[in-house]
């Protein structure tokens, strides 16, 4: 079942076409990988599909993003609301300056949630879910910056399942990382594929070819090929791909 697409997605910066008509669907449940070199429209494309490129000056957004149907651009759109059913995960772990337990609660808290209780379970059953309950719940009181990147990340994530999002958007989360605390991120996020939607920017061609259902391929603004990961990466279509995933370029 499709849960988010976008039709004839076109964006400007400025006067330059960063993506170019991108045609794309999602599948309720499923991970997808968007690969391609740098500057090649992948995060600026993972940005569109929760509006965060909103915040950007100078921006043109043409088409349309449909999420279960409809689309995230009309004015109707509450931009708050939409970010809560659609997280990011960005690339640099960003914990706020606060203790672990005002982190993950701090969606919750702007939706003036203040039974206690429920906070407590949801700190809970976030951090678990992410994976680092174990490593912070004798530190919840403490700052989210004294943890280590892998953990602060980790944190972050379970700041975004704390709202109960449907689709996690995920822009290289473990790039800034050790490849143990890749490693527990990318076990993680396999785990949460059965409850949450993902769509994932990364660099890492074995890590999209380890936890991805899908891959898509970018370049130059241009969606080249969007297919099963297997497929991408053992028999793909496009020349262009097949170079990109050889490193041949990149």
């Amino acid at each position: 079942m499709t849960i988010i697409e976008s039709k004839q997605l076109h964006l400007f910066y400025g006067k330059k076409e960063a993506l170019k008509g991108i045609d794309m669907s999602f599948e309720k449940g499923e991970i997808t990988a968007l690969i391609g070199p740098s500057g090649c429209g992948k995060s600026t494309y993972l940005r569109t599909l929760n509006r965060m490129n909103d915040l950007i000056p100078d921006v043109t957004i043409t088409g349309n993003v449909l999420f279960k149907e409809k689309n995230i651009y009309s004015p109707k759109t509450d931009t708050v609301e939409l970010r809560k059913q659609i997280g990011m995960v960005f690339q640099q772990p960003n914990p706020f300056p606060f203790s672990v337990y005002e982190n993950v609660i701090y969606g919750l808290r702007l939706a003036g949630n203040v039974d206690k209780q429920a906070l407590d379970e949801a700190v809970e059953s976030s951090l678990k879910a992410a994976a680092v309950w174990d490593d912070v719940k004798d530190k919840l009181n403490k700052s989210a910056l004294s943890l280590s990147g892998g953990q602060q990340q980790r944190v972050c994530i379970a700041r975004v399942l704390a709202v109960k999002p449907e689709i996690i958007l995920l822009d290289e989360p473990t790039s800034a990382l050790d490849p143990v605390s890749s490693g527990k991120i990318e076990n993680m996020l396999f785990e949460l594929k059965e409850h949450y939607t993902m769509i994932m920017v990364t660099h890492n061609m074995q890590q999209a070819s380890r936890i991805s259902d899908k891959t898509a391929f970018f370049l130059n603004g241009d969606l080249i090929e969007y297919d099963k990961t297997k497929k991408i990466f053992l028999n793909p279509s496009k020349q262009e791909t097949e170079d990109y995933i050889t490193g041949k370029f990149g």
